[in-house]
C-alpha cells in the first residue's frame, strides 16, 4: 500500500484538467503525453548535471607550458607545466584522483539505486522524484562553488560526489515506474527507444553548457546545470502524475507474456484483458529483492548491463579527456567533439527498440550490437585521431553499438521483466526489478571510470582493450537467452513457411 491513500492532485494538473474540459480533449491521452514529457525532462536534467566533470577534467589537469600566465602568477622551471592546474589534481596522479571522484559518485549511485527502488514502490513518486532532483541540484551547485571559493580539499569533493550520487539514484526507478504505470507492456521498444534519448540529449546539453565556461570559469559548468535540474524538479512537483488511478484514469492492461514470448503482432495496449485491479494479485504488494532475482532473465540482463554500462560510462566520463590527449583540440573543442558518441547513442537506442519490437528478441538485439561494438572500438582507437571525419563517424557507430543495448535493457527489458507473468499482474515490481538491473549496471559504471583513471597512466590503448573485453563478456552473459530466442524465431519462421506452403498447394 502507498504511504498516502489520499493523494493530492498536483496544482499544475488541476489547471490541465480545466484546459482539457474547455478544449474537449481526452483526459487520458493528455495525461499520457504529460507523463512522457515530465519524465523525459526529468531524466534529461539528471544527465545534464552529471556531464560537467568529464568536461572540466581537461582544465583541472593539463600541460600549462603553452599557456600564457595571467598577471600575478609567477612561473618557474619547476611549475612551468603545472601552474595552471587545480590542486590536488596538479600532480602525476591526477587521472587516478579524477577516477576516484568518478567512482565516489558512481558507487554511491549504485548502492543507493537498490534503496531507491524499494522506496519508490512505497511512497508518492512525485514527492520522491522532485526531492531527489532538488537535492541533486544543490550538490552540483556546491561542486561549482569550489572554484569561486578556492576550495582544494579532495575530501570535500569526495563528500559532494557521494551525496550527489545518492540523490541522483532517485531518478531512474521513479521515471521507469511512472512510464510502466501509464503505458502497456508490449511493443514498447520503439516508444522507449525514442523516450530513452533523454540520456543522450542530457549528455549533449551538459557537454555544451560545461564547454561554454570550461576555459573561462569552470565553476559555472556545474552551477548552471545544478540550477537547471533544481528548476526541473520544481516543475515535476507541479505536474507529475505517477499513477493513472491518482486522477481517476484506468491503468493500462498488462499482457502476461514474458519478454521471451513477445510476438510481432502484439498490440501496444491490451484492451481485452483484465486490468491490474482485476487480477488475483490485486493488492499490489511490493515484492522482495530475492523474489525479483528469481524472475527469469533478471540475473542475465543485470550482468550484461554491468559490462555494458562499464563501457558506456567510461566513455561518458573520459571521452573528452581522451580527445584532448590524442588530438590537438582544446578543452572546449574536446567537449563539443565528444557529442557524436551521444548522437550515436540516440540512434542505437531507437534502432535497438525498433528491432526488439519487430522480433520480440531483446537478447538477440543486444548481442548483435555488442558484438559490433568490439571491432568498432578497435577502429576508433586506431583511426579516430587521424582526422575529424573519422573521429566523428566512428564515434557515432561506436555510440550506437555501445549504448543501444544499454538503452534497451534499462527501459524495455526492465519494464517487461517487472511485469513478468510469474508476478500475476503486480506492476509494483517494476521499480524493484529496475533498481536491481540498473543498480548492478551502475556498479559496472563505477568500476569502468575508476579503472580508466588508473589504466590511462600507462596507455590509452589499454583503456580501449578494457572496453572491448567488457563488451565481449556482456555478449557471453546473454548466450543462454539468445539461444532460446533464436529457437523461438526459427519455430515462428517454420510455422509461417508451413502456412505459406499450404496456401500455395491450394
Amino acid at each position: 500500500m502507498r504511504v498516502e491513500d489520499n493523494i493530492q492532485v498536483p496544482v499544475g494538473v488541476v489547471a490541465l484538467n480545466g484546459l482539457c474540459s474547455n478544449l474537449n480533449l481526452s483526459k487520458d491521452i493528455a495525461y499520457r503525453v504529460l507523463v512522457m514529457g515530465n519524465t523525459y525532462v526529468a531524466y534529461t536534467a539528471y544527465h545534464l548535471s552529471r556531464r560537467p566533470l568529464s568536461v572540466v577534467k581537461n582544465v583541472l589537469n593539463q600541460n600549462c607550458s603553452k599557456l600564457q600566465p595571467p598577471p600575478g602568477v609567477y612561473v618557474t622551471s619547476q611549475n612551468r607545466n603545472t601552474w595552471c592546474n587545480w590542486a590536488p589534481f596538479d600532480g602525476d596522479d591526477a587521472n587516478e584522483l579524477l577516477g576516484y571522484l568518478d567512482s565516489a559518485f558512481l558507487f554511491s549511485y549504485a548502492f543507493f539505486m537498490f534503496v531507491s527502488g524499494f522506496i519508490a514502490e512505497r511512497m508518492n513518486l512525485r514527492y520522491f522524484l522532485a526531492f531527489g532532483m532538488l537535492m541533486s541540484g544543490v550538490f552540483t551547485y556546491l561542486f561549482g562553488l569550489t572554484y569561486g571559493q578556492n576550495i582544494h580539499s579532495f575530501t570535500y569533493l569526495i563528500f559532494l560526489q557521494v551525496l550527489s550520487g545518492a540523490f541522483q539514484s532517485t531518478g531512474w526507478p521513479s521515471v521507469v515506474t511512472c512510464i510502466g504505470n501509464w503505458f502497456g507492456k508490449a511493443r514498447r521498444g520503439l516508444l522507449f527507444g525514442l523516450w530513452n534519448s533523454h540520456l543522450y540529449i542530457g549528455n549533449i546539453l551538459g557537454a555544451y553548457l560545461a564547454g561554454l565556461y570550461v576555459e573561462v570559469n569552470w565553476g559555472y559548468s556545474f552551477i548552471i546545470p545544478g540550477a537547471i535540474i533544481g528548476i526541473a524538479g520544481f516543475l515535476i512537483f507541479l505536474f507529475l502524475v505517477p499513477d493513472p488511478e491518482d486522477v481517476g484514469c484506468k491503468p493500462p492492461m498488462y499482457h502476461h507474456a514474458s519478454f521471451l514470448e513477445l510476438t510481432e503482432g502484439t498490440p501496444l495496449i491490451y484492451q481485452n484483458e483484465k486490468t491490474n485491479s482485476q487480477l488475483p494479485n490485486s493488492n499490489k504488494e511490493a515484492i522482495t529483492f530475492w523474489e525479483a532475482l528469481r524472475i527469469p532473465g533478471v540475473v542475465e540482463f543485470s550482468l550484461c548491463l554491468f559490462f555494458a554500462k562499464l563501457v558506456s560510462y567510461t566513455f561518458l566520463f573520459w571521452l573528452p579527456k581522451y580527445i584532448f590527449a590524442s588530438t590537438t583540440s582544446g578543452s572546449q573543442e574536446s567537449a563539443y567533439l565528444s557529442v557524436p558518441f551521444d548522437i550515436g547513442g540516440i540512434i542505437g537506442g531507437v534502432l535497438a527498440g525498433y528491432i526488439a519490437d519487430q522480433t520480440g528478441a531483446s537478447a538477440v538485439t543486444c548481442v548483435s550490437l555488442l558484438g559490433m561494438a568490439v571491432p568498432t572500438l578497435f577502429l576508433y582507437e586506431a583511426f579516430g585521431s587521424v582526422c575529424m571525419f573519422s573521429n566523428v563517424v566512428l564515434q557515432v557507430i561506436g555510440g550506437a553499438a555501445v549504448n543501444g543495448p544499454y538503452a534497451l535493457i534499462t527501459t524495455v527489458v526492465s519494464a517487461q521483466l517487472g511485469t513478468h507473468k510469474s508476478l500475476m499482474g503486480n506492476a509494483k515490481a517494476v521499480a524493484t526489478v529496475t533498481a536491481i538491473i540498473d543498480g548492478t549496471g551502475s556498479i559496472g559504471a563505477a568500476v569502468g571510470p575508476l579503472l580508466a583513471g588508473i589504466i590511462s597512466k600507462t596507455s590509452w590503448n589499454n583503456v580501449f582493450y578494457m572496453a572491448m573485453i567488457s563488451d565481449f563478456l556482456a555478449v557471453l552473459t546473454l548466450l543462454r537467452i539468445t539461444q532460446h530466442e533464436v529457437r523461438r524465431l526459427k519455430r515462428k519462421r517454420d510455422k509461417i513457411m508451413d502456412i505459406t506452403d499450404s496456401i500455395l498447394k491450394i
